[in-house]
């Protein structure tokens, strides 16, 4: 009965399966704004925490470290703390889409979103 359609049959399943993948990217949205990884510096004294969207949502500072004459030092391994978290982030994120374009069949390297 659909024969003199050609591929409308198949264009279907293409729309279902963009449904389907836009769908899946907004739950993987929501899941990498609750997802979190730390970075730190100075082993262990300076600790960020951030979302897999790199927004920042905490800082642990050892005390220890306090001290006026060190203010550059504290500086410098705040704001290492807080790269180290945002590339892990970033990584994260990386391997979380990842998992999605290979359940849907596509190629790994692509970037999503697009």
């Amino acid at each position: 009965m659909l024969k003199g359609l050609g591929g409308l049959g198949d264009m279907a399943k293409m729309m279902k399966a963009a449904k389907e993948m836009q769908e899946k990217m907004a739950t993987l949205q929501d899941d990498m704004a609750r997802m979190t990884v730390t970075g730190e510096s100075g082993a262990g004294l300076v600790k960020a925490t951030c979302t897999l969207k790199s927004e920042l949502t905490a800082l642990d500072i050892d005390p220890s470290i306090f001290n006026a004459d060190d203010k550059e030092v504290v500086e410098d391994l705040i704001l290492a703390a807080i790269k180290d978290a945002q590339g892990k982030a970033a990584e994260a994120a990386q391997a979380e889409m990842s998992k999605l374009t290979e359940g849907l069949g596509l190629p790994a390297d692509m970037k999503l979103p697009f």
